[in-house]
């Protein structure tokens, strides 16, 4: 008997194309002028926790242990864009913010 998935797995697989790369939500920080804030590294960490646990908000029982992870891993985001080294010009967060809302905007048109 073969152990592949049915249609409908495959289909669902096919609908979700986001589970195969990262979070939407999580964007770069590193080499843009000004440089990330805390707020922005620390709403990375969460959106990855959120992401990891699958919880956008944990339950009083879990509570601690999700806000301890958020910490670690924003220790960790910042790092790692403070040790990274580029000789690649600074962008502009401006410019890359607009280039979003416009690439938003043509994808979430409607016709």
């Amino acid at each position: 008997m073969s152990a592949r998935p049915s249609r409908a797995v495959d289909a669902y697989r096919v609908a979700r194309p986001y589970d195969r790369g990262m979070c939407r939500n999580i964007h770069t920080l590193f080499n843009f002028e000004p440089p990330a804030t805390e707020d922005e590294v620390r709403d990375a960490a969460l959106q990855y926790v959120r992401k990891i646990s699958g919880y956008t908000k944990p339950s009083q029982v879990n509570d601690e242990v999700f806000a301890r992870a958020v910490d670690e891993v924003a220790e960790a985001t910042r790092r790692l864009v403070d040790g990274l080294v580029t000789t690649a010009s600074p962008r502009d967060r401006e410019v890359e913010a607009a280039r979003r809302k416009a690439r938003a905007a043509e994808r979430f048109a409607t016709a």
